[in-house]
């Protein structure tokens, strides 16, 4: 497997090998050894999810605060995305900057969305069965979310507005500036 670090400190890009033959394949999908040896953390999923979307639709952006802030790693099963994260970590030196990696069922791409990051997605392809595993238990109180479309964040989503698919909660979520004056997400 092998795992590179964006230009987010702490964000990882995990690229499994893949062995197959006329039968189908193999792909060992994550080794907390190995992850945890390579980035220095002391990584450990608690939750499987998974959710199913048509083209057009975005999730995000979302996070969990304080003692229930989550650590996420991200893969499609089938499909594409745009998948997001932003570093919402006061104090970084990329505080407000965002990574954007395509991961699709072709490619076989996580993204490892570290505590402290805003993460969301967009389907690009018809559908998209997206897969994702956390390090802290969902906790409804501790979420927040902040506007896919904030202007200060300049998210480039790849699809245009008028494909945008939004829940009425991401639709009506803070900017980003508002959040982070009155909230802080480690």
């Amino acid at each position: 497997m092998k795992i590179t670090e964006t230009s987010l400190k702490g964000c990882y890009i995990l690229e499994p090998a893949k062995f197959g033959d006329s039968r189908g394949y193999f792909m060992e999908g994550f080794n907390e050894k190995t992850f945890n040896e390579v980035t220095g953390t002391n990584t450990h999923f608690v939750q499987d999810n998974q959710s199913f979307s048509t083209k057009g639709v975005l999730r995000g952006l979302h996070a969990q605060s304080g003692e229930h802030a989550q650590a996420k790693l991200v893969r499609v099963l089938d499909g594409e995305v745009l998948d997001v994260a932003v570093d919402a970590r006061p104090g970084s030196p990329t505080f407000g900057q965002y990574e954007a990696v395509r991961l699709s069922a072709e490619n076989n791409l996580q993204l490892f969305v570290p505590r402290g990051f805003l993460h969301g997605f967009v389907v690009l392809s018809e559908t998209a069965t997206f897969f994702y595993k956390c390090d802290n238990y969902y906790n409804k109180e501790s979420e927040c979310g902040v506007h896919p479309l904030d202007k200060d964040l300049a998210v480039d989503w790849q699809i245009s507005v008028e494909e945008m698919l939004l829940s009425d909660k991401d639709r009506e979520a803070p900017s980003f500036k508002d959040v982070f004056r009155r909230e802080v997400v480690k």
